[in-house]
């Protein structure tokens, strides 16, 4: 249960996709004065250095991050994605790579507020160090709670002032968390009929994919599901191929950007010909 760290995957290919979103949500939330809550179930470590020996085992980062850094012309979602992560850095050199907890704090105004949840022991160490170094991360602007995500946004939804983002992107290496990510948002509808849920999941060959995109697609409310997929799925079933975003009560202008910014991520970020993407909205969108 404790195995996962991110830090083996920081900056690849679905950090794109689902960063590129969170930005381009939190921007919208912004757009209007009144206070909102950003909660995040899996918080993970925060913040990743790319040259440190995890990021380098695996150097997932150099198809992924690594690639947009290289392009001179983006399509307007990413281009402000690639602004937000090359603030956490120097210069050009993408050494750092901030994740949804640092791109929150950099984004929220003194009025918002931060909850974060992580589980995993060594992980939220590293993700209260990090965060302790932000200019907002000591005040009472952000909470940090070693917990089960999935049970403890309950007691925070609705949040007070009635806006808010629930990221839920657990690690799915248990099964269980698929299951719990429908549960998740089905009850969180129930607390917070408008708050956004944005929800990440790998593309791998299990069927417990399809059973939970499925159900999400199920939901009678607006939403907006897009998918990336970089990679022919590996003969021996492992290995992750892609990602997909499914985000509840989206900013409307988020379905027009995936629009223009997909066909360029899949060509971009493609590994080989069978890379692709989908974009799909409900019928109430």
């Amino acid at each position: 249960m404790f195995s996962y760290r991110h830090a083996f995957h920081a900056g690849n290919h679905a950090d794109v996709l689902k960063h590129a979103v969170l930005v381009h949500i939190l921007d919208h939330f912004n757009r209007k004065p009144t206070p909102y809550w950003v909660i995040d179930t899996h918080a993970g470590a925060g913040f990743y250095d790319l040259q440190g020996e995890w990021a380098q085992t695996r150097g997932e980062y150099v198809d992924g991050i690594g690639r947009l850094a290289e392009q001179k012309q983006l399509p307007e979602l990413l281009a402000r994605y690639l602004e937000a992560i090359r603030a956490c850095n120097d210069d050009d050199t993408l050494r750092y790579y901030p994740g949804s907890p640092w791109l929150a704090l950099d984004a929220l105004r003194d009025s918002d507020r931060l909850r974060l949840f992580e589980l995993h022991p060594s992980e939220i160490e590293v993700l209260q160090q990090t965060l302790a170094q932000h200019p907002r991360g000591r005040g009472r602007q952000i909470g940090i709670t070693q917990a089960d995500g999935f049970e403890g946004i309950k007691a925070l939804l609705p949040p007070p002032p009635r806006r808010g983002v629930v990221i839920i992107d657990p690690s799915y290496e248990d099964k269980q968390d698929y299951r719990r990510t429908v549960t998740a948002v089905q009850e969180g509808l129930k607390r917070f009929a408008t708050g956004c849920f944005a929800v990440w999941y790998p593309l791998v060959q299990r069927g417990a994919v399809q059973n939970l995109t499925r159900q999400l697609e199920r939901l009678d409310t607006v939403w907006v599901h897009a998918s990336l997929k970089v990679a022919k799925p590996a003969a021996d079933g492992f290995g992750l191929h892609g990602s997909g975003m499914f985000i509840v009560n989206p900013p409307w202008t988020l379905y027009a950007a995936l629009q223009e910014a997909l066909p360029w991520l899949s060509k971009t970020l493609g590994q080989d010909s069978h890379a692709g993407h989908t974009l799909t909205r409900s019928a109430r969108s």
